[in-house]
């Protein structure tokens, strides 16, 4: 495993993310990193899976890949999430996340 930033582990053909979770919040955002981990706001309510659920579709719309290709592999009950993408480059995740004006 090749740590990218503090947030981002390169994979072969894939990578993991270290996320902090903010539920409950007024819009779905990357708020940025916050020492290693990547800050997202989610609106949707930490109750019954529905951020977990959240978290996934906002990433996969976010890269612009399936939701089939993001699995939480750590901290389903937690705020402080890691998260595993299958099958996008490094490079591709930090573009789609961090967009270039």
């Amino acid at each position: 495993m090749n740590p990218v930033h503090g947030f981002l582990t390169a994979q072969p053909g894939s990578a993991t993310l270290a996320l902090k979770i903010q539920p409950r919040a007024r819009k779905n955002a990357i708020l940025g990193p916050l020492g290693s981990e990547l800050r997202i706001s989610l609106t949707a309510p930490p109750v019954d899976d529905a951020a977990n659920e959240a978290l996934v579709r906002f990433l996969a719309d976010q890269l612009g890949c399936g939701r089939n290709q993001i699995e939480i592999i750590r901290g389903r009950t937690s705020r402080h999430k890691t998260v595993y993408i299958r099958d996008l480059p490094v490079e591709t995740i930090l573009q789609r996340l961090f967009p270039t004006p």
